[in-house]
């Protein structure tokens, strides 16, 4: 049965979302965005008829069954909750948001009108990390000692616009720690649990024209295990490699050259897996597709409203422990 989508924001990550939503065939779309422009351009690109330059309009035009909330991160809560009052089923960008002003109400209209809601931390879809979810779910290698994972790539290079968007301003969700390090967080938190505890350094170093950080060291305890954070948005290679070693060998995700990594011997070969990733909007489209069928009662949302919630409570626990240069504990 075709799903009615609204797309609210059709910036870059929207129109991505739009995109691959559009792909699955399973959809008819509808779109939200208040730059009158950018709107008509977009509604053209993707032979869109329903277009609205306010969340308000959109909902006296009819009947969603599902939205996308692609706004700054501000706005998401807010608008995710108009939204569910409507008995939309609802997938919100990463981050979830910048505080946790009105969470507590998204939470009970999502309960109250038995709601799928997603958090769009898309790097969940990618099928490294699903082997690597998959191996330390079966127990091959035993339990989860130490993790390590590290980025560093050209951020510049892959969106130049970085100063005159979100990324610009923490209060609207910019940085290095709301706009990539989340992803990593999240990323953890789903292998082995949320995180418990940590300590973050980050500080501005070279992107040229903000005032952001743009580089991020982050020691951490997710319960019993132990974990490393190290990113960096200058590094002129891409590179993105997450290594979890457990008590009988050890599992690694190389997101560059897309494969899934492991060796259980001392001293051993490192054995290696190639698993398919054609382009970015691979990602996007099978989390498109996980929300379609989690409306439908066939899957599980890639990251649920309570993950995405754990996940900010890590992002706002780093850049406190930034600011004040100590230890946080999170509780929950």
């Amino acid at each position: 049965m075709c799903k009615k989508i609204l797309i609210v924001g059709v910036g870059s990550i929207g129109e991505r979302h739009l995109r691959c939503f559009q792909t699955t065939g399973r959809c008819e779309l509808a779109i939200c965005e208040p730059n009158d422009e950018l709107r008509a351009t977009i509604a053209d690109r993707y032979g869109i008829s329903h277009s609205f330059s306010e969340v308000e309009a959109a909902i006296a035009g009819g009947t969603y069954d599902g939205a996308v909330i692609a706004t700054p991160a501000p706005h998401h809560v807010r608008l995710a909750t108009l939204l569910a009052n409507q008995q939309c089923h609802l997938l919100i960008e990463k981050p979830l948001s910048t505080n946790f002003d009105g969470i507590d109400v998204l939470r009970q209209a999502v309960a109250r009108q038995s709601l799928v809601a997603a958090v769009g931390y898309c790097q969940r879809a990618h099928p490294g990390l699903q082997a690597l979810k998959a191996q330390l779910d079966s127990g091959r290698f035993g339990r989860p000692l130490q993790v390590r994972f590290v980025l560093g790539h050209p951020f510049a290079h892959f969106r130049p616009a970085y100063r005159d968007v979100y990324f610009a301003r923490r209060e609207d969700g910019g940085g290095a720690i709301q706009d990539a390090m989340t992803h990593m967080y999240n990323s953890v938190q789903w292998l082995v649990g949320p995180c418990t505890r940590l300590v973050t350094d980050a500080t501005h170093l070279a992107l040229d024209g903000v005032e952001v950080e743009d580089t991020v060291h982050t020691l951490a305890r997710h319960g019993n295990v132990m974990a490393a954070y190290t990113l960096n948005m200058y590094e002129a290679s891409n590179e993105l490699m997450l290594t979890v070693t457990c008590e009988a060998g050890t599992v690694q995700c190389d997101f560059k050259r897309v494969r899934w990594s492991w060796v259980s011997e001392p001293a051993g070969p490192w054995n290696h897996q190639p698993v398919e990733l054609p382009e970015r909007d691979t990602l996007y489209t099978a989390q498109a597709t996980g929300f379609l069928d989690s409306i439908d009662g066939k899957a599980r949302p890639l990251c649920t409203l309570e993950e995405g919630i754990d996940t900010l409570r890590t992002n706002l626990a780093s850049l406190k422990s930034s600011d004040l240069g100590e230890w946080q504990q999170i509780d929950r």
